[in-house]
Order: structure tokens, then sequence, then C-alpha cells
């Protein structure tokens, strides 16, 4: 707590004896104003000491993530697609949306996890938050509006499961402003751990970075496409994990690269020039490249017999996120979150319907050994 001084310390001492005490009550105890107390509560809320009112104190170990929550609506196609024609399909709806998606993965690896998003005011939006409390996350951060629908994503999928075309109905997570951060910063504050998905506005994602120097959790960032992708600031200092695929790391730093795990890693490396401390390229069935301070590794793609894609980058994400609460580091846990991935794409949901620290465990065999850039 080195970020305390002494009268805030004596404060939070007695908040955490009794965190139903009132300000005058400390500040008999410590010889103080009350509004000395008051603006010493002010600032340990703001530093994530403790969570608005009735003092609530964090857990020791919590991820918050933030960004999209979405229908989901996918469709396989029965036989080879062919374009400007009906095609049959077998359909499928789930909930989605990448930090959504993170988020039940985790809860379901056993983390203590929060979300924070917009939602519409509508049946959709009720539905993903009643799921998301029966997973055990918290979602008393997110908002219900009524100036726009509940996000919308539909995909079309061939007979392999890859994607053909996929269209979305995201407007409403425009609404996610630098208001809304400084609304819910005390919760963001208090966390161990940020995930935040490229679904934010620019204006957004630049404020949390630039708050991030202030608190003290680590963030992490997921680009989510090419597109969104170029709503990143060009200065990524205060970003301590950044996830792309090679696709989108070729977008933001304006490059060409080859079809290899060499370029994955050279683009790895690439973002830390840019001020990201930890930074995991992926390239699909090639594997990934993850590079940090200590160096870059190589690993190749975990062998899986895919059924659906869909969900599994959210899936090695939270896999590596799960790994890094756990106190692994950023490659032992990437190589987790690589598991979680392959292991995701065998089965049609969007998060693995079996997924829990047990079953991640009982398929450590598959993982493959890491090759060293």
């Amino acid at each position: 707590m080195d970020d305390l001084g002494v009268q805030e310390e004596a404060v939070l001492s007695l908040i955490r004896q009794n965190p139903f005490t009132g300000q005058q009550e400390i500040a008999d105890q410590l010889g103080l104003a009350r509004s000395t107390v008051a603006a010493h509560i002010v600032r340990l809320m703001e530093k994530g000491y403790i969570l608005g009112r009735g003092y609530v104190l964090p857990q020791a170990s919590r991820a918050v993530c933030i960004g999209g929550a979405v229908f989901d609506r996918k469709y396989r196609a029965r036989q080879q697609v062919v374009l400007e024609t009906s095609n049959p399909v077998d359909g499928m709806r789930s909930f989605g949306g990448v930090a959504r998606n993170v988020a039940e993965n985790l809860s379901l690896l056993g983390a203590s996890v929060s979300f924070i998003s917009l939602v519409g005011e509508d049946e959709t939006g009720a539905s993903i938050l009643s799921h998301l409390r029966a997973r055990g996350i918290d979602v008393s951060q997110v908002v219900m509006t009524p100036e726009r629908s509940t996000a919308e994503y539909a995909a079309i999928l061939d007979l392999n499961g890859d994607l053909v075309i996929g269209i979305a109905d995201m407007g409403i997570f425009d609404l996610i402003s630098p208001a809304m951060l400084d609304r819910v910063w005390p919760h963001l504050a208090s966390a161990s751990l940020v995930f935040a998905d490229c679904n934010l506005p620019a204006e957004t994602l630049s404020a949390l970075i630039a708050r991030r120097a202030d608190a003290r959790f680590r963030l992490a960032i997921d680009a989510v496409s090419t597109h969104k992708v170029m709503r990143l600031p060009s200065e990524l200092k205060g970003v301590d994990l950044l996830f792309m695929n090679i696709d989108e790391a070729n977008a933001v730093l304006n490059r060409q690269g080859s079809e290899s795990l060499a370029d994955a890693a050279d683009a790895a490396i690439a973002l830390r020039e840019r001020g990201v401390a930890e930074a995991i390229v992926t390239m699909g069935a090639r594997g990934m490249a993850v590079a940090s301070a200590t160096g870059t590794q190589t690993f190749a793609a975990i062998s899986a017999k895919p059924v659906d894609m869909t969900g599994a980058g959210d899936a090695m994400i939270a896999g590596t996120l799960s790994g890094l609460l756990g106190g692994q580091d950023v490659f032992a846990a990437a190589r987790h979150g690589a598991l979680l991935g392959a292991l995701t794409t065998e089965n049609a949901a969007s998060v693995h319907p079996d997924l829990s620290q047990r079953f991640l465990e009982a398929n450590l065999h598959r993982l493959m050994p890491a090759e060293r850039g």
C-alpha cells in the first residue's frame, strides 16, 4: 500500500475492522474532522481499496471484464455455400460478445468476475444478465438503456464451421463513454485484473489506458477485429497484455507479414515497441507468439477436431487470464489459453458446456512443447 498516506492507512484499517462504521465514528477515533475522513474515503474509492457505499472491501483476486455483450445467431451450412441464393442451414442461438464470453469462461474456471457493459431495455438484454448471474458473475455495473437495443451478431458458417460472413449490430457500445468509466471506476480500480475489448469507443479505450497509470490492476485488451483494433491509441504504454491475431497486428502496425510463426513473433515484438508490456499474436491453426520483457516464445497449435470455431479466441484469452490470476507467467498462461481455445472448437457452443478447472486440467496432456523464438 505504498500509494496510501498515513491517515488513509488509518482510515482503511478501521474500515477493515468494521465495514459498517460511520464517518463520524472514524473521525472521533482518529482525532480528525469528519470532512477530512470523507475526503480520505473518496481517495480510497478512487484507488480501489473500497467499493463505495457501505465500504465494501474488494476480494483479493478479482477480474473485471468490460466490453461487448451480444446475442449471437449462428447458421451452419448443410452443404457447400452458394452465394446469392437460399442455403439450407442448422441454426443456433446463444449469448456472445468478446468480453461477455471471457467473463463466462473465467467464472467457470473458478475466478471471481464482474462484468460491465450496456444492454437494451429488452428481453434479450434481460436474458443475458440472468444467464450471467446464474454463472455467478457480478453484473451490478451493467446498464440497461432505452436508447438502443441489445447488440446482435449473426454468423454464416460453412460445412467445416469456418466463418463465411458475419454481420453485427453493435451501435449500443458507442454509448460506453469515458463518463461511464468515471461512474464505475471504484469497481475497476479495486480489481486485480481488468480485461477490455475493442468494442469500446476509441475515446473510452484511451481514457482507460491513461487512467491505468494511477491504478493497481493489470490491464489486458483484445483487438476484436481488424476494423476495431484501429480504435487503440498509437501509444500503448499502460497496456499490460494485448491480444491480437496476425491480421489485426498487421493492421495496427501498418505492416505486411508472412504466414509464419516467426512473423507473428516479429509482430509481437513490434507491439512491445509501441509500449505494450506483453503481447500475444495468434495465427489460428499455425499457433501463437508471445513476447514479454523476458523474451519471445512461439507455440505450435494444439491439435483438435473442430466443430465450430466461434468463441475459440475468447476462450484462449480467458484461459490465459485465468493462468495469470493463478500466478503463472505469460508463457505458461498462454499455453493453457491455447488449450482452452482448442477444446472450445470441439463443441458447437461459444463457451464449452463442460468447462471447469478440473476439465482443463484433465486435458493438460494435450499441450505441445514450446518452440523458443
